[in-house]
């Protein structure tokens, strides 16, 4: 899909002008005192939510105790990342309270409270943009301040009934639409490892908390990398999953057009052991259309590696140390699995960025066009003119963030016009993946040309996201791992890939990872 002069001069003329506004940004910007989060210092903060519900069910700590201790270190952190913007603590330790009672009158031992309620007493955090009873439902929007949810989202509900017990929700991008949670409502939420770097976006508050041992497990979406990259940026686990298995609905902003076919909720944690029970219960009435009660074998799969996306024109280069870092991922598995992981070159990849922005606009069966992010900017009232916004923005007087602004004046302005051409590379890509990956192969991409970028760093490398929303696209799941911390002591990691509905490959090899990597670190520790 070659370009034409007329389109390599726009690339050559946007990219002058991002580097030049990117450059007086940089000169201008203040940089605030480094200070680093307090260290964890309760034992119970160092435990999967897999082995707390355990200690629990055994009565060796109560829920109460590991409610409260949950909530001691929000309180401790949360000033430092501004990551839960709605918290429940009151209610949640009466929850804690009456699970306890709960296991003290149980006659069936532990075994049937596990089978019955197998998160019971455990913490968990929530994305606000997912519905959560009584709690705000906003998605950073200041036209939707005062919006209370009135139920409870599918994998929420689910969570709840399974025993888990809400602390609070968390910030989010405006409308979910951009890999920085900042709004207008709740302010700018900050990486647990460096205060100065974004956790990434939309799902950001989540990963900011779950990083720096404010919540153990969470809930994030994902239709570009939601949850994968606020996962990498912030050390943490989380799995994007195959779509239509883990319910989507009472989510703001609602998918239109063809979008619900991109979209995953999907389970975001410390501990990969937590991946699989968290959704095996999020997926509910959908979980046989998975696999995940299948033993896996790591030395049966077959492994693929690629390290970049060929060069795209509209996103950064991978770095040195990821591409390091995944190069050492790939001599392991080599070395402990005996197995041979292929290096492939999938040369539609470079049109990663084409293809999520014309497939995000799609009209559905029916002819109709997805809903515009300007009328979604408007809501409850008449859809948003960006253009203007932008002007309102440059002297105080927009309530929306310049990301937002951004994303609307881009709408305007598509990138793909050829939609024909690249519907065209997209079917051949899916093709490709497809066949590579089928029922039992594993691949290895990056999660994001860099690790976390500092604050609002996004706006000048707006398609970085693209390692990640092509995988939306193409419909599969993934599961970003932790790799450990690079040289400036923020974290590393990987997107593991497989064919449709094997999402329990992806889990597998996730345990596989943190075991020989290392998993989370706390980002207090010298």
């Amino acid at each position: 899909m070659a370009l034409s002069r007329l389109e390599k001069a726009q690339i050559w003329l946007f990219k002058a002008i991002v580097g030049f506004f990117f450059m007086l940004f940089q000169l201008f910007s203040q940089r605030p005192a480094t200070k680093r989060l307090p260290p964890v210092s309760n034992p119970l903060l160092l435990l999967s939510a897999t082995q707390l519900a355990k200690k629990i069910r055994r009565k060796e700590v109560s829920s109460v105790e590991v409610v409260q201790a949950y909530i001691d270190r929000i309180q401790e952190v949360n000033p430092f990342l501004n990551a839960v913007v709605k918290d429940r603590f009151a209610a949640a330790l009466q929850e804690a309270a009456q699970v306890d009672k709960l296991i003290e009158e149980e006659n069936g031992g532990e075994e049937v409270l596990e089978d019955r309620l197998p998160l019971l007493g455990v913490p968990l955090s929530v994305k606000e943009s997912y519905s959560l009873q009584g709690m705000p439902f906003t998605t950073g929007l200041v036209s939707r301040r005062g919006v209370v949810a009135s139920v409870d989202a599918p994998p929420v509900a689910l969570l709840k009934r399974a025993g888990a017990i809400p602390l609070g929700v968390t910030n989010t991008s405006e409308l979910c639409m951009w890999f920085e949670s900042h709004n207008h409502l709740y302010g700018i939420t900050k990486n647990p490892y460096d205060l100065e770097r974004i956790p990434g976006g939309s799902s950001g508050g989540e990963g900011s908390i779950l990083g720096g041992a404010g919540a153990v497990i969470g809930v994030g979406s994902d239709i570009g990398g939601s949850i994968r990259m606020p996962c990498f940026f912030n050390g943490i686990f989380g799995h994007k999953t195959t779509p239509g298995v883990v319910s989507c609905e009472n989510q703001y902003p609602p998918t239109s057009g063809r979008q619900d076919e991109y979209l995953s909720s999907g389970p975001m944690c410390r501990y990969a052991e937590d991946l699989l029970p968290m959704l095996q219960i999020m997926a509910g009435p959908n979980v046989h259309k998975l696999s995940l009660n299948t033993e896996v074998d790591l030395k049966k799969l077959r492994f693929f590696s690629i390290p970049h996306d060929g060069s795209s024109i509209f996103t950064n280069p991978v770095s040195k140390e990821l591409l390091e870092i995944q190069k050492k991922v790939v001599e392991r598995l080599e070395a402990d699995l005996g197995v041979k992981v292929q290096q492939v070159c999938l040369p539609e990849l470079r049109y990663s960025v084409e293809i999520w922005d014309t497939f995000m606009v799609l009209p559905d069966k029916d002819g109709k066009p997805p809903v515009a992010f300007s009328e979604l900017m408007g809501e409850p009232g008449r859809p948003k003119w960006p253009f203007w916004e932008l002007l309102k923005w440059t002297v105080g007087k927009s309530d929306h963030t310049m990301a937002a602004i951004i994303v609307g004046v881009m709408e305007k302005t598509r990138l793909s016009k050829s939609t024909s051409l690249v519907i065209q590379q997209k079917e051949k890509l899916q093709k490709e993946m497809d066949e590579l990956l089928a029922h039992d192969g594993i691949l290895l991409y990056p999660s994001h040309p860099r690790v976390a970028p500092k604050h609002h760093h996004p706006l000048f490398r707006p398609f970085d996201f693209a390692y990640t929303g092509i995988m939306n696209i193409l419909g599969l799941p993934v599961t970003q791992c932790p790799l450990g911390l690079g040289e400036e002591g923020l974290p590393l990691g990987v997107q593991v890939v497989s064919g449709k509905l094997q999402d329990h490959l992806t889990l597998a090899v996730a345990c596989y990872l943190e075991k020989t990597f290392g998993g989370w670190r706390d980002p207090g520790a010298n």
